[in-house]
């Protein structure tokens, strides 16, 4: 066989690859800053594959992948990085995706996430949840505030539900315990329930993937955790409505009403391509439950929220279209992406239309000087 999985991995970290992707009949691919890159070499065959799954994973998995058709599970490769594994049958072949997780845990600051969140982290009790597309940055996110918490709270009890665990953390002045799903226990639904037994203060579900997690979730952070949870959807207003529809029509008023309760925020997030450096950039809509916003979501009103949003600076709330808006000004994304990943595409334009207008005036009026 022409590759070893260690040199591929070692390519990963040495190129900061997001992901790499292992296939019959195509050279291993990697995904380096959103661009998929084909690695220099022959096309992988049947037995090259399974020869690289099998270099990381364990019989056990290989038996799930036969029995269910992939598996997922999380490993370090040394002290440089951990990953993430799907592996799966595709064709009657095997396959793997590993998505890097680097080591070292980022701040806040180095994400770009606001400021304002820290207000969110600091509550004492209630549901933060952080959503975006796959491979957005929510699990570095989570990971980030995480670490907040445990360098400041000396007095709490983190439990993490992840599947897999992507990122240690270490025991700083919190306590920290972190639970598998499918190693340490069956689901999240049924880790989230034994946590309410284990003394938590913060709780963290990695996936709202059912009704019965949410349910969970939901329930923690009624009797007085501070939950966070993640969900793959885009917009405040969005996600409120994914959790609400998720249940039976007959109880959906009273979601609405313990949402409009128990959440006290949401992260929203996007990564996009930087023009002006190699690399991606976070960008945010950040909702804060007010009073005003409670009211929308319990009146099922959430397609106003974003007005609220709009006018809600001065509670640390911030539009994606803003937010996107304050990168391209920057020089950092591109126009294209500005429209592509907003909101309000159509308003958004005709904003670009007169920051450019602005700009050009502005240029005349100094050269005329």
């Amino acid at each position: 066989m022409s590759y070893q999985m260690s040199d591929l991995l070692q390519l990963m970290v040495s190129e900061g690859g997001a992901d790499l992707h292992i296939r019959v009949n195509i050279p291993p691919v990697i995904r380096i800053h959103g661009i998929l890159q084909r690695v220099d070499g022959p096309p992988l065959r049947p037995e090259d594959t399974e020869e690289l799954m099998r270099s990381i994973t364990s019989e056990d998995h290989i038996q799930q992948i036969r029995e269910k058709g992939g598996a997922d599970f999380g490993f370090a490769f040394g002290e440089l990085a951990r990953f993430r594994v799907s592996a799966f049958k595709e064709k009657g072949n095997f396959a793997l995706v590993l998505r890097q997780i680097p080591s070292k845990l980022l701040t806040m600051e180095q994400i770009g996430i606001p400021a304002t969140v820290r207000t969110l982290i600091n509550k004492p009790r209630g549901l933060v949840l952080v959503v975006g597309p796959t491979g957005s940055g929510k699990t570095t996110t989570l990971a980030s505030l995480l670490n907040i918490l445990n360098e400041e709270k000396d007095e709490a009890h983190i439990i993490t539900i992840e599947d897999p665990i992507e990122y240690y953390h270490k025991h700083k002045k919190a306590v920290v315990t972190q639970r598998e799903v499918n190693v340490d226990v069956p689901s999240f639904a049924e880790a989230l329930r034994r946590a309410l037994r284990q003394d938590p203060d913060i709780i963290l579900v990695g996936e709202l993937r059912d009704l019965e997690t949410m349910e969970a979730a939901i329930t923690a952070a009624e009797t007085g955790h501070l939950v966070f949870g993640t969900l793959h959807t885009t917009g405040a207003a969005k996600t409120i409505d994914r959790i609400v529809n998720a249940f039976p029509q007959s109880q959906q008023e009273t979601i609405r009403i313990q949402l409009s309760t128990v959440l006290q925020g949401v992260i929203s997030q996007l990564l996009v391509a930087r023009v002006d450096k190699p690399g991606r950039v976070a960008v945010f809509e950040i909702m804060i439950n007010t009073p005003s916003v409670a009211a929308l979501i319990r009146d099922n009103k959430t397609f106003r929220i974003q007005s609220d949003i709009q006018t809600g600076s001065k509670y640390g709330m911030v539009t994606l279209d803003s937010f996107l808006l304050d990168k391209w000004e920057a020089g950092m994304i591109s126009e294209e992406d500005v429209v592509t990943k907003s909101m309000d595409p159509l308003t958004i334009s005709l904003k670009l239309d007169e920051l450019r207008a602005a700009k050009a005036e502005k240029t005349q009026s100094q050269t005329r000087k």
